[in-house]
């Protein structure tokens, strides 16, 4: 059983799964790594998931205001031993619902060309892909998404 905690960026397991995260991520980046990098820092997030099995910690995502009543949804994953559970899912419903609970009505959120797992991700989930924003306006590699929560 899939068991979801509501947490800060402080936490241990947290920690843990974002730099295993980013360790994926600057292989499939290469040498665009760091530009993505600077918009990863987790300075100023104070909403953040864990997905546990067995007290084991097998995914994470999180979110920050962007602006107004809109939420960015970041840093999601999950551990290779973790995925095909549905997990993701799990985390990134929780990420909604909670989001909706600080009275945010839109969702939105960035993901590469190269993540076509996180793209039909956001897609089965009822994300629509947008037009780039903030610093992803004009980076081609970027694939940006929006929903109304």
């Amino acid at each position: 059983m899939i068991t979801i905690v509501r947490t800060t960026a402080d936490n241990p397991d947290f920690i843990h799964l974002i730099q295993a995260l980013d360790r994926d991520i600057a292989i499939r980046d290469g040498e665009e790594h760091t530009f993505y990098a600077q918009f990863n820092k987790t300075d100023h997030i104070k909403h953040v998931l864990v997905a546990y099995e067995d007290d084991q910690a097998l995914g994470c995502g999180a979110f920050k205001l962007y602006q107004d009543a809109t939420a960015e949804i970041k840093r999601m994953y999950v551990a290779p031993e973790g995925r095909g559970k549905g997990i993701a899912t799990q985390i990134l419903i929780h990420l909604q619902q909670w989001a909706a609970e600080n009275h945010f009505t839109n969702c939105i959120l960035e993901t590469g060309q190269r993540y076509p797992e996180a793209i039909a991700l956001y897609l089965k989930n009822g994300f629509e892909i947008g037009d780039n924003y903030g610093q992803y306006i004009g980076i081609k590699d970027s694939v940006c998404f929006q929903k109304k929560i």
